[in-house]
């Protein structure tokens, strides 16, 4: 390693607390996906912080997206806006860095506060996914500016408020970034031992209502259309489409409906999230779904809608993702570090990029554990490591830029 290197490496290691007290500060700030209050105080101190590095910053407003609401209907929901920093756009080498500020934790959720459990384990809201990441992010781009190889590629940093809710509203600017960039590093949490994500399954969101009749539960029941029964068989049949692909799985998670316990209920709603292998999947399943829909709108006094979307296509370990994973593990290398890679149910914007053609490694974050939980944890050891790592993979890039 030649010495400019490892003197930028070197300033790395010393960023070590003012990283970890900027994630701790960014993870008292409540930025559910649904608390835009929250997600622009967020951005604020997100623009605040990556402002020395020079670039030009722009807020980005997302479109409404659609949802359905508890009685049944759809329903518009406002979303908070995007970050965008760019820094020189007109180099021949563009890299994409992708993070999102929202968390699954509502302003109303419990989990608010970081708590040091240890010395190196941090817990809170958000520290591992994502906020750690971003600041991991952060200081590797401090690393390449200082570096003298800065001047070779451009950069855009794109920071998302809708990333755990599937990025509907942002996928539109996702691949509007990724247009014309080589290279896409998504700052994702890794696991626990430092394993990356590979190929990643692809994900929908969806709502099935059904609409029966109301009746008065003791009089005249046999008048009534009883939508919680009909549901009741729906969501089995829908949970027995799990396995008949290799890889398909389908998670009823919420079911509502019904009222007053002498009404025969009109009315009952399942929500349920459908992962993907394949491609071929999605029409596979949802011709499944459909049939079921038609099953129970021809019988009498039923009537039954599906809505929802495939959010995220599957990103397979394709050549083109191989290679990104292949300088990655060059740059673990060089620093001492086996990093090891594994397929992953989950998905998240490294999705997006992929199937909007940009190649990418998605888990450059910290490494951490228990995300989506009050048991959140980021190892601190790992900040350093982390953002060692995404400096050297940058100044790999510059140089062979030059």
């Amino acid at each position: 390693m030649d010495t400019a290197t490892r003197a930028v490496l070197d300033w790395v290691a010393t960023q070590r607390e003012p990283m970890i007290t900027l994630t701790e500060r960014w993870a008292s700030i409540n930025s559910g996906s649904y608390n835009l209050e929250g997600l622009r105080a967020m951005r604020a101190a997100l623009a605040e912080a990556f402002a020395p590095l020079g670039g030009v910053a722009e807020v980005l407003p997302l479109a409404p997206i659609s949802q359905i609401n508890a009685k049944g209907e759809s329903v518009s929901i406002a979303m908070a806006e995007a970050l965008s920093i760019k820094k020189r756009p007109s180099a021949l080498t563009q890299i994409l860095l992708v993070g999102h500020m929202d968390t699954v934790y509502s302003i109303d959720h419990p989990f608010q506060k970081t708590t040091k459990l240890s010395e190196n384990i941090l817990n809170g809201p958000g520290v591992a996914d994502l906020k750690g990441g971003l600041a991991v992010m952060l200081h590797a781009l401090m690393a390449l500016e200082r570096s003298p190889w800065a001047e070779n590629i451009g950069w855009q940093v794109l920071l998302n408020p809708d990333e755990e809710i599937g990025s509907v509203a942002s996928d539109p600017l996702l691949k509007a970034a990724a247009a014309g960039k080589q290279l896409g590093l998504v700052y994702e949490p890794a696991l626990a031992d430092g394993t990356l994500a590979g190929a990643r399954k692809g994900s929908g969101n969806f709502t099935l209502v059904v609409r029966g009749r109301a009746a008065h539960a003791g009089r005249n029941p046999e008048d009534g259309r009883n939508a919680i029964v009909a549901l009741a068989d729906i969501t089995q049949r829908v949970f027995a489409l799990n396995g008949r692909r290799e890889g398909l799985t389908l998670n009823p998670a919420k079911i509502e409906g019904g009222g007053a316990l002498n009404v025969v209920p009109d009315l009952a709603i399942l929500r349920f999230n459908i992962r993907t292998r394949e491609l071929a999947d999605e029409a596979w399943v949802l011709g499944e779904l459909h049939k079921l829909v038609d099953e129970w709108c021809n019988k009498d006094g039923y009537q039954a809608e599906l809505h929802g979307h495939f959010t995220r296509k599957p990103k397979p370990m394709s050549p083109e993702v191989q290679k990104v994973f292949d300088l990655v593990q060059q740059c673990g290398a060089e620093l001492g570090l086996t990093i090891g890679i594994k397929p992953s149910g989950g998905c998240c914007d490294g999705n997006n990029l992929w199937h909007h053609g940009l190649p990418n490694v998605d888990t450059l974050g910290v490494r951490g554990a228990n995300i989506h939980s009050a048991d959140e944890v980021a190892y601190l050891d790992s900040f350093v490591e982390r953002a060692q790592l995404s400096a050297l993979i940058l100044m790999t890039l510059a140089k062979s830029a030059a």
